[in-house]
This record gives C-alpha cells, structure tokens and sequence, in this order.
C-alpha cells in the first residue's frame, strides 16, 4: 500500500484537512494516540459527521464492507473460544485468542455506530435479525469448515479440532482482512474516519503477527514459510509434515497473490542499493515484505465466498 500516495489524496479531497483535524483534537486528544480502535467509545462515531460532513455513499459502502469482514472474523473466534472445552486451543494461547475476539467484537460495534452516525444502514449478515439489539454471534451465517466447497473443505473440514489447521484459517483470514481493509484506504482519506481506520488496521496486524509466532513456535519453520510478524513474498502458510493435506498451499495461494509486488511509487525496492545484503540490492524477499498490498472488494469477496452460507 503506498502511504505517500493515500497522503496526497487527503491532500487533494480536501485541502485543509490537517487544520480540521487539528480544531478536533481537544474532542480526540482523551483517547490517547495509541488507543486502538477496539477501545474506542462508541460516540466517537459522531464526531466524523461533524469533522467533514462528507457522508457519501462510497465512503459508507467502504465501512460496510470492513463490517462484513468484521463480522466474518468475529464469529469464527467466537466459535473457536466457545470450543475450549474440547481442548482447540491451549491454555497458554486462550487469554491471546480471547482478547482478538474482545477486539472483534468491539471492531463490530465500532462500525455499526459509524455507519449509523454518517447516516447510513449498517451491513447485516444473513440470518442475522436485529444489529442494535442482537449479539454479533450468528452461527447459521457462516461454514468455516467449507463443507459445501470441494475445494477448501479437504483443508478445513477439521478446523475447529485440529489446533495447526485452526491457526492456518486464523492467520489466512487476518491477512485476506488487512490486505482488504488497505483496499478502501484510498476511499476513506480525506474523511476523519481515516485515521480511526489505520487504528482498527494496525490492531488486524497486531492479530496475524500474534498466530503468526505460535505457528512458528511450534515449528513451522521449514522452508519456504519461515512465519515472520508480516507476509514474506507471496507465501501462504504451510500444513505441517506429515499432514494429510498435501496441498494446502497450492489452494491457499489465491489469499496471497499480488503481495510478491516489489514496485513501490514507480520505483522498484528490489533495485535499491543495500550495503548488507550480499547481492548489494535490497532482497526480493524483504522489498516484497514492507507493503501490504490491497485486495479489492470483488477478490475479497470470491476467496470468502465459500465460507459464507447462502
């Protein structure tokens, strides 16, 4: 994603955006700089409305769809925490896995209540009756194990049993969201929701680096994976050794691509002097891991499409 030019857009849409935001920070200052958005009152949703008054349809369409995948997120660790009792995820992982869900659940409410205050109709999944009054859990929504799908299911018809395959979903989804919420950054600058945005994205990142330590703490190192805090090239996760999926990989690889892109503002990493590499150029692997790169809604919506019920 290329900050420089999300930057430049504000900078277009709306010239005195840095002085709006200034006037505003005595009405934000109390939240505190590093308050991710899962801690935000809800009535900071107000705020954007009178910031800007910018309540276009193409700015509340761009929440919505971060509230679907939201909600998409929210019940698959709700289900996965419910679960405990048969021993999914350890005990030494739940306080971590029961804070993403804290966050989840909060991200939800965050964005119905923006929605609502910049005059719009907050996205519902199906099944789902009554968001100012119903809890975000609606388990006749979604299929995580995919068991419709011949595709995916051979890999997740065991994730909520089989702890290595429940982490592998885990950190697919929270990579597919953040290169999804990337996608709409371009749509949101300008308006004060912005910023609150980046904070919600940053708090995803924190998520997929956090599944992406305890996979590699237990073990899943061996190349070409090696799982560090951010996506390496284009490099999905690996089912461990001896797995009976033989090809987990290959079918995941569609949540991946595009982020082996090297070429940044016109200007291709790859080719940028580095006195510490042995090769002197800045690697592929590094110039490839620095950005995320946005997913569209469309091929958002298609890698998820199996998860979701009808």
């Amino acid at each position: 994603m290329d900050l420089r030019n999300i930057l430049s857009e504000i900078g277009k849409t709306d010239p005195e955006v840095y002085e709006r935001l200034s006037s505003r920070r005595n009405a934000l200052k109390s939240f505190g700089s590093k308050v991710a958005v899962a801690a935000l009152p809800l009535a900071v949703a107000s705020v954007f409305n009178k910031a800007y008054g910018k309540t276009t349809s193409v700015i509340i369409d761009a929440l919505n769809f971060a509230l679907k995948m939201e909600y998409f997120e929210c019940n698959f660790y709700i289900q996965a925490n419910s679960i405990t009792s048969l021993g999914l995820i350890p005990a030494a992982d739940q306080p971590g896995f029961n804070a993403i869900e804290a966050h989840e659940r909060a991200h939800v409410k965050f964005l119905i209540s923006t929605i609502t205050a910049l005059g719009g109709t907050p996205f519902t999944p199906n099944y789902y009756a009554d968001h100012t009054s119903a809890p975000p859990y609606i388990p006749l929504a979604y299929d995580y194990r995919a068991s419709s799908n011949t595709v995916y299911a051979p890999l997740f018809n065991n994730v909520f049993s089989d702890y290595h395959t429940f982490l592998i979903a885990a950190q697919t989804f929270e990579d597919s969201h953040i290169r999804a919420v990337n996608g709409q950054m371009a749509t949101w600058a300008g308006n004060a929701v912005f910023s609150q945005m980046q904070q919600l994205l940053a708090t995803e990142g924190r998520h997929a680096a956090f599944i992406r330590l305890i996979r590699r703490n237990l073990g899943a190192i061996a190349a070409p994976e090696v799982p560090a805090p951010w996506i390496n090239n284009n490099i999905p996760p690996s089912f461990p050794a001896g797995s009976s999926v033989t090809s987990g990989n290959i079918v995941l690889q569609p949540f991946y691509n595009g982020e082996e892109n090297t070429m940044q503002s016109g200007v291709d990493i790859s080719m940028l002097a580095d006195t510490a590499s042995t090769s002197g150029y800045v690697p592929v692997l590094s110039a490839s891991a620095a950005f995320d790169e946005p997913l569209s809604q469309t091929t958002y919506n298609n890698l998820i499409t199996p998860f979701i019920l009808p």
